[in-house]
């Protein structure tokens, strides 16, 4: 092995979880901030402060203040792509979604709304009740439209079709998701909430099969 090389690995190594870990120690002290009072109530100083950075150190992570709050979306803006592109053969993109969003639901997945937990039920509060927040999540939804479209062109789909196709799937789990968050916010368990739940997805994704598997072809058996 050649020493030079491995201890420059090492050292990349190093510093990518270095970076890691400033920007999870930056988006916890952030959400902290944000739920103890208010997400307009807490400057990007006030972030930087509390984490013990500079505010241009903090920008070098997050791009704006509503990025602290909504850069757990990105570890999700590849999942319908992935969801679809890794699907088995002979099932269609709709009833991959679908497969993938009921598993998600019985495993209580937050992303599916179906989580009572206190700190997620705190974070959804302040998701859907902050005008700036709402806004800039149609960032990541965009992203993702666009990374499942390119799936779908990929297999075929003409370019508007890929898009059409991509928007309504994110939409339909974005929107069950946010059902099932009032759902639990109005005080039911997970637990009771999930039978409503299972439901909806149901005659959700099942409205998007007749329309889209007429176009979107299934994958060869």
């Amino acid at each position: 092995m050649d020493t030079d090389t491995g201890r420059t690995d090492n050292t990349a190594g190093l510093r990518e979880s270095k970076k890691l870990r400033t920007r999870r120690q930056l988006a916890a002290t952030a959400l902290e901030l944000f739920l103890e009072r208010g997400f307009d109530a807490v400057s990007v100083a006030d972030v930087a402060a509390a984490a013990e950075v500079s505010k241009p150190t903090l920008f070098r992570y997050f791009p704006s203040k509503e990025d602290l709050l909504l850069d757990r979306f990105a570890d999700h803006q590849d999942e319908a792509a992935r969801i679809v592109r890794d699907r088995p053969a002979g099932q269609s993109p709709v009833a991959a979604v679908h497969a993938h969003f009921l598993a998600a639901l019985a495993e209580r997945d937050p992303i599916t709304g179906i989580c009572d937990h206190p700190d997620v039920l705190a974070f959804e509060g302040l998701l859907h009740s902050t005008a700036s927040l709402k806004s800039r999540l149609t960032h990541y939804t965009d992203r993702e439209v666009e990374l499942l479209a390119a799936v779908l062109e990929a297999e075929s789909a003409p370019p508007l079709i890929a898009r059409l196709a991509a928007r309504q799937l994110v939409d339909a789990r974005r929107q069950l998701g946010m059902e099932n968050w009032r759902r639990v916010a109005s005080g039911l368990s997970a637990d009771e909430a999930l039978p409503a739940a299972v439901a909806d997805a149901d005659r959700a994704f099942g409205m998007l099969a007749e329309g889209l598997d007429r176009t979107l072809q299934a994958l060869p058996a």
